[in-house]
């Protein structure tokens, strides 16, 4: 959330909106932001295209800069996109999501935001509502009842109906306004524009609408104004009988698409349509392999969605993963309807859905390799797509096994990227299907167990983890066995059952090794191995484990497995009377865990760093940091699992601390920490006032390995066709 009083990690850049150029309307600025002033809920009404979104982050951005004419400190804001979000029961994942909190309990993603928004000065911007409008008008109305200091700014096609909300209708631009955004974007295109007669008809007789302005701009490398203004007048005529005057403006833009997209070749109407399928953005690879076919080849699509681009159907950003492509909620309907008439819709879904299974396959085996940030930056921006295909395996009764293997397939997007809650979410409804592939079924379980374990969520961990293995020794699958050990041992050792979780997780390690696994999971079973070792006392042991871990993590080019594995040669620097080899370690270790939205490895890290802190002398810095993990912990499950092992570095710190300071003083830095976001708390344990982004990850040690060595040619990724062994997570 952007502002200094951010209420957790919220975006910093802005999203893409309906125009790149904010033309006009500072008189509807001013108004909608004296609106906000008076009112707690405020819906900016219009029809599609009229420009909702770019005034509603406008208005967001005034609001919260702490504009004297409004009163008040700055504040924080964040925009949640609604358009891909088909399931009503997932507005508030995309809330969460969007707003960048993470948390691994078994909270609903509603209580997560109750709890991080609460007592904070805020607003929340709701962006294309109208599809949703009984799951967000019931959010919406729980969280202004329960968080004061909350304000909503809603953008849709009708208002959500609450009590207490103001709506704001926003007409379409003046003509004066209009024309100067039509020059605008044909200047975009390398055409002068002037403003006269003919400019002025083409924008009456589109009612002022910017999306349609736009699309018009496009066409204007090929037509001339007058040119324009015959062909609209003949559309116009074809679907109002010549009454044009009475044009609705609802139907001036359909009118405005239904032109461009007959002004179309075949070629780039067929691409139109097709493109329909993806779920917000899409990358070049994707369309290549989704949209090609009948009438369009793979090796086409990039010069027809150049021209799709120029005319402004298509726009282009770009990303951490990489330049993308999206279309306008409208535009995209429409190529939709085009597609369901055609007959095409369900061939092209079923496309759709192969490349994501595809991608997620690659995604999972790359996870283990130099290319572990690509994986996550590219994960991150998937996510509206892989729901799409999650949805569509998942309601889909003969696709059932699709829906559990691409679920299982990304348990680490769920476990390493800080996606516990959704995760669970979609492996909980895919094990509820049968399903002829017991294989798919089984890795699903055996993730679900995992999740929640790390939920600490026991009963139903358990139930999951020994319905895999049972099923597994029936159908002789020994990874799956292998997995349903490990994570059991997993969970005897987060309950403090040292003996049990070293027996299982040994004897999972030894599974490992007779079928030739080795991946991220495999050396997490051995950390967690090294951990119960380090409990039990025999620590030179759990740091040749350690050690083991690190050297074919870096051999491999692995973070996140690494990162974990560091944490305990840290503990063990620290009992060796080494606190600056310590700090060195944990540094790096909480800097990955951050990067990957690893919430317990980022809070494991901080707390072990207050230690270090003390022992270095520092107890008030000591305390502040254990009030910075203390406000994490929730976000995670039990303070350190419930486990008197895991605690008793945190009660040793805390002893001293308040020995030195006294309870007074130690409660009073403690609160301090308290006070800090996640970003925050990070930067402070790591001692400076910015964190490590997920791109600045330094490079792997491997062998003659490398980010642009790994793409292959002119560095373009297709995404794996099947799972493999010897690499990937293979129980599915």
């Amino acid at each position: 959330m952007r502002g200094p009083h951010s209420p957790g990690s919220w975006t910093d850049t802005d999203p893409p909106l309906e125009l790149t150029a904010f033309v006009g309307r500072s008189a509807e600025l001013a108004e909608l932001a004296a609106a906000l002033g008076r009112a707690r809920l405020v819906t900016v009404t219009g029809v599609g295209g009229v420009g909702k979104s770019r005034l509603a982050v406008r208005a967001a951005e005034q609001w919260a800069s702490g504009d004297p004419r409004r009163g008040g400190p700055a504040a924080g804001w964040g925009r949640v996109e609604l358009a891909p979000v088909r399931d009503p029961h997932f507005v508030e994942y995309a809330v969460v999501e969007a707003l960048g909190l993470t948390d691994h309990t078994t909270r609903t993603p509603r209580e997560t935001l109750l709890e991080h928004l609460a007592g904070r000065r805020a607003l929340l911007v709701l962006d294309g509502f109208e599809h949703l409008v009984g799951a967000c008008a019931e959010l919406v109305a729980e969280l202004l009842r329960k968080l004061p200091e909350l304000r909503v700014l809603a953008t849709g096609r009708r208002p959500l109906g609450l009590a207490g909300e103001r709506l704001f209708p926003l007409a379409p631009l003046g003509g004066d306004e209009a024309v100067q955004l039509l020059a605008d974007r044909a200047r975009t295109h390398g055409v002068p524009v002037a403003d006269d007669a003919e400019v002025r008809e083409v924008c009456r007789r589109l009612e002022g609408i910017p999306l349609a302005l736009e699309l018009a701009a496009g066409r204007l490398r090929a037509l001339s104004p007058a040119q324009l203004l015959r062909r609209l007048d003949d559309r116009f005529r074809l679907l109002t009988g010549g009454g044009r005057d009475a044009l609705p403006r609802h139907q001036a833009l359909r009118t405005a698409i239904g032109w461009s997209h007959e002004l179309c070749t075949p070629a780039e109407r067929l691409l139109w349509a097709r493109l329909s399928v993806f779920a917000q953005t899409f990358d070049l690879e994707a369309a290549e392999y989704v949209c090609a076919g009948e009438g369009l080849s793979a090796e086409h699509v990039l010069d027809v969605l150049s021209e799709l681009l120029a005319q402004s159907v298509v726009s282009r950003e770009e990303t951490p993963a990489g330049p993308r492509y999206r279309m306008l909620d409208t535009v995209r309907d429409y190529g939709a309807e085009w597609l369901e008439a055609i007959g095409d819709a369900g061939r092209l879904r079923r496309r759709h859905r192969d490349w994501y299974l595809g991608l997620a396959t690659w995604c999972e085996l790359d996870w283990f390799s130099p290319r572990q940030r690509e994986v996550a930056a590219r994960v991150d921006v998937e996510l509206p797509n892989l729901r799409t295909a999650l949805e569509c395996c998942l309601t889909e009764p003969e696709e059932a096994h699709l829906g559990q293997h691409l679920a299982g397939s990304l348990w680490f997007c769920w476990v390493g990227c800080g996606r516990l809650a959704e995760g669970r979410r979609w492996l909980e409804r895919s094990v509820e299907l049968d399903s002829e592939y017991e294989q798919s079924r089984l890795k699903a379980l055996w993730v679900l167990g995992y999740v929640a374990v790390l939920q600490g969520d026991t009963v139903p961990a358990l139930r999951a983890l020994r319905t895999c293995r049972e099923q597994a020794e029936r159908s002789a699958d020994p990874a799956a066995v292998a997995y349903a050990e490990h994570r059991t041992g997993c969970l005897a050792l987060v309950t403090d059952d040292m003996a049990r979780a070293e027996t299982l997780l040994r004897s999972a390690l030894d599974r490992y090794r007779e079928i030739g696994e080795l991946n991220s999971n495999v050396l997490m079973g051995q950390v967690e191995l090294a951990m119960a070792r380090a409990f039990q006392g025999d620590l030179p042991d759990a740091v040749r484990l350690c050690e083991d871990v690190r050297r074919v993590c870096e051999d491999h080019g692995e973070r996140w497995a690494r990162s974990y594995a560091l944490y305990v040669l840290a503990y063990a620097a620290w009992v060796d009377g080494d606190p600056v080899g310590a700090r060195e370690l944990l540094a790096d270790c909480l800097g990955h865990a951050h990067a990957f939205r690893d919430l317990l490895g980022s809070v494991l890290s901080i707390e072990l760093l207050a230690l270090v802190t003390l022992t270095q002398g520092d107890p008030v810095e000591a305390a502040v940091l254990q009030g910075a993990a203390g406000r994490l912990w929730p976000s995670v499950g039990l303070p350190l699992f419930g486990s008197a092992y895991y605690n008793a570095p945190h009660e040793q710190c805390e002893a001293a601390a308040r020995q030195a300071l006294g309870d007074a003083r130690y409660a009073e830095c403690a609160q301090e920490g308290a006070g800090l976001d996640r970003d925050a708390a990070v930067a402070r344990a790591l001692g400076r006032g910015e964190v490590r982004a997920l791109g600045a990850l330094p490079a792997p040690r491997g062998p003659g390995e490398g980010e642009a060595g790994a793409r292959g040619e002119a560095g373009k990724r297709e995404p794996a066709a099947s799972p493999t062994r010897k690499g990937g997570e293979t129980a599915g």
